[in-house]
């Protein structure tokens, strides 16, 4: 018998003929679906390696189902703007239509037509502005920076952005550690001490470290690869370098994220050392991305000076 993960037997759901309240209650009543999915597979006793497949199955349903919610609110939403851009052209044509029938201008220069055309096609692009910008509203990089703002308010905290250079997870970290007073560490020496990490750890993390391309575990010359990459390269990194920074620094670090739950490594660390990362799916298109956060500046304090000790 297979002991493959199920795949999710959700509903598809379909945009078409819901508005826009029918489609969010549905998309929420889909999510505590999968939610409770999840839940029942997390109970289930596996292997090691069953876990990771497990993990990456559970990784994959809820981008699924995210992936779906969104490209159906931009359906909706793509609609809704055809809808506007149609009435604006109607209205336009009427209003073209009138003046030409009150003036009764027998003869128009080309000039005057150009003019007319060239503001005919102006009022049309500043409808499709309006409506564009009505979709973004909905867009998956809104709606996550949307969540993941709320659960940051929850905290006393807001986002402080980091680049997206590839070391972001490595600025981020630092940027946290300068916040409880941890000067000692750059870049390049908090991705010595995550390689180091998993070189040390390799027993521990290499059931979790698979080739993109084939789904297999790394060998060995993969995996002296991928520590190669970690220490001297941009890399990016993800859950098994946050362990191995958690570990080493002697720090818990919990990163908030729009969907599922914000994990928190290392919590048997001292919580008064806690880092707080976010984490991003859809913030840059291409990849994930990490940003650092600070506390939400009190009323009439301004976030630079929240910040103003982190150099």
């Amino acid at each position: 018998m297979s002991d493959a993960v199920p795949e999710t037997d959700l509903p598809a759901g379909n945009a078409i003929g819901e508005d826009e309240e029918t489609l969010l209650a549905r998309h929420r009543k889909e999510k505590k679906e999968l939610q409770a999915k999840i839940q029942g597979l997390k109970k289930a006793k596996v292997d090691k390696k069953r876990k990771k497949e497990q993990q990456d199955e559970i990784a994959r349903m809820e981008a699924d189902l995210e992936t779906r919610h969104a490209e159906e609110l931009n359906k909706l939403n793509s609609l809704k703007i055809s809808e506007t851009v149609e009435s604006v052209a109607e209205d336009l044509g009427d209003v073209a239509g009138g003046e030409s029938e009150e003036t009764k201008q027998p003869k128009v220069s080309k000039a005057q037509r150009r003019r007319e055309k060239k503001s005919q096609e102006d009022k049309e692009r500043e409808a499709q502005i309006k409506a564009e910008e009505a979709l973004n509203k909905n867009s998956p990089r809104i709606l996550e920076d949307k969540k993941i703002a709320e659960l940051l308010m929850k905290r006393g905290l807001v986002s402080f952005p980091v680049p997206a250079d590839g070391d972001c997870l490595y600025n981020a970290v630092k940027h946290q550690l300068a916040r409880i007073g941890v000067h000692d560490y750059d870049t390049a020496d908090l991705r010595q001490m995550t390689a180091d990490y998993i070189e040390d750890n390799k027993d521990s993390v290499i059931f979790y470290m698979t080739n993109p391309d084939t789904g297999d575990i790394l060998d060995e010359d993969e995996f002296r690869k991928y520590c190669h990459q970690v220490r001297n390269t941009k890399a990016w990194g993800g859950e098994i370098e946050v362990k191995a920074l958690s570990s080493r620094l002697k720090c818990p670090i919990e990163i908030i994220q729009a969907t599922g739950t914000s994990p928190v490594h290392g919590e048997g660390e001292n919580p008064s050392r806690k880092l707080v990362l976010t984490y991003h799916r859809h913030m840059y298109r291409l990849g994930e991305h990490y940003n650092s956060t600070l506390p939400a500046p009190v009323e009439g304090q301004e976030e630079d000076e929240v910040g103003e000790d982190d150099g």
